[in-house]
């Protein structure tokens, strides 16, 4: 029997048409995998809600689910204004960080440019609506730039600066408080906005270490610093994941680029073992509407034929008028696209350095399809053997067992992963298999189930046997 599971994940952003326990629960049952908090909005208190909220819904469906922690990092924005301010092409506009809007073209943000801008650089404002070129410094917090295009500023619209070079200081003081902030709070993953390179993930770590944090970290790739070869491979090594944040990114570098970074992205997240997470505007005409159009569909399918992790929904989950269709819609894409066209090879070669489980997990994948088996089950403390296994793309479920709950928690965004959260014993994956048989996953007839384990269960590293199971 087959099982039918998709493998491919969906994370789904939290905002005022989601945040209740009600439709935390119907997202998960829907089909989502983890909950995005982007911190860009909202208080503490919401935060907390909203964590209470995804603990309690997916407790009720024994669903491990992750939450993800998205930093703002140095996403500039234009103060508030006392009213939309239509500019002109040629128009001088002040951009102070002291100053509060004068009605006309003195307008404050929420970023101290002077700091770090040169004349001759490129603006962006409203993503992009608004382009302008920084003619220079006229004060310790003000800049000038020279509108290139008609367009209307509005309140908090976002800042892009392609050109300009932040010099590693990408975590800006709202981000050091909300790190501490998540450190004490049940968050498995933090990600960090706007990285220019693997030093970036690095400060990150430090802190999340110093601080308790056990979280891991999903570089967000959105800047044109990020996408060099060289650089783009080292953040991708340095970090446990990267998210494709394919709205700033097209900004910063260019629309036409973002379809092949993904593919590099994604294709270097295999090689290294790391998550890939490719977002934006994947379903976006469901923030308004209840279908997706041709192309959205034709967008979410390439990310699961390219591989990738999980697919991201941002404005359609948080502020669309249809947030459970959204995830109902990319669910059906995801199952046909795996039935029907298998997952492309990539040509890197793999990079783990722990050659015994790369090879133990290459023997498991090939004996899953040679003896036609309805699972992979991977005895895991830490999670490596499961995403390790993951990377070789399997085309059946990979079913994780371990007796740490972040551990699990952390899998539910991994490929082909089904965690189950379990008291550590010398039998737990083939008790695991028992029970899902039992509970008619596999299907009546005897199933041939796949056992990666260790023979020091619960040791990280140890994952050295095979076992072929047929359960009944």
């Amino acid at each position: 029997m087959k099982v039918i599971f998709k493998r491919t994940k969906i994370l789904a952003t939290l905002g005022p048409c989601t945040t209740s326990e009600e439709m935390i629960e119907k997202l998960a049952l829907a089909g989502v995998n983890g909950f995005r908090l982007n911190f860009s909005h909202g208080s503490y208190e919401e935060r907390d809600q909203q964590i209470a909220w995804i603990r309690q819904a997916t407790a009720k469906s024994t669903k491990p689910v992750a939450i993800l922690q998205d930093l703002q990092g140095p996403k500039i924005r234009l103060g508030m204004l006392t009213q939309n301010t239509d500019v002109k092409t040629g128009d001088i506009i002040t951009l102070d960080y002291a100053a509060e809007h004068d009605g006309k073209l003195v307008v404050p943000i929420q970023y101290n440019l002077a700091e770090k801008t040169k004349p001759g650089e490129t603006l962006y404002i409203f993503d992009g609506k608004i382009r302008t070129t920084i003619i220079g410094k006229v004060s310790d917090t003000a800049i000038t730039v020279k509108v290139e295009n008609d367009g209307t500023l509005m309140s908090k619209k976002g800042i892009n600066l392609p050109d300009t070079d932040f010099g590693g200081d990408i975590l800006t003081p709202k981000d050091l408080a909300d790190i501490e902030f998540g450190a004490t709070r049940d968050f498995d993953f933090v990600a960090l906005s706007f990285v220019q390179s693997a030093d970036d993930i690095n400060n990150l770590r430090q802190l999340l270490v110093a601080q308790g944090s056990s979280a891991q970290i999903i570089a967000k790739v959105e800047t044109k610093a990020a996408i060099v070869d060289a650089t783009l491979e080292a953040i991708v090594k340095a970090s446990d994941g990267v998210m494709v944040a394919r709205g700033d990114l097209a900004v910063e570098a260019g629309a036409e680029i973002v379809p092949i970074v993904q593919r590099r992205i994604i294709a270097l997240c295999r090689k290294y073992g790391k998550l890939s997470i490719v977002a934006t505007q994947m379903m976006a005409s469901m923030v308004s509407a209840p279908e997706p159009t041709r192309a959205e569909v034709s967008d979410v399918s390439n990310a699961v034929v390219q591989g990738a992790d999980a697919v991201m929904l941002s404005d359609e989950t948080a502020n669309g008028q249809y947030p459970l269709e959204a995830v109902a819609a990319m669910k059906k894409v995801i199952l046909y696209t795996q039935d029907h066209e298998p997952v492309q090879q990539t040509t890197e070669k793999y990079a783990n350095h722990k050659k015994v489980t790369n090879a133990i997990s290459v023997a498991t994948v090939k004996l899953a399809e040679q003896l036609d088996a309805v699972a992979i089950i991977a005895e895991t403390r830490s999670g490596a053997t499961a995403a390790n296994i993951a990377t070789h793309r399997p085309n059946l479920p990979i079913i994780s067992v371990t007796s740490e709950l972040r551990s699990a928690q952390q899998l539910s965004l991994s490929y082909a992963n089904r965690s189950y959260f379990r008291p550590l014993t010398d039998s737990m994956g083939y008790d695991i298999a028992k029970e899902l048989k039992d509970q008619g996953l596999f299907g009546a007839d005897p199933a041939t189930v796949i056992i990666v384990s260790g023979r020091q269960p619960g040791v990280i590293g140890a994952t050295d046997t095979i076992e072929v199971r047929i359960v009944e």
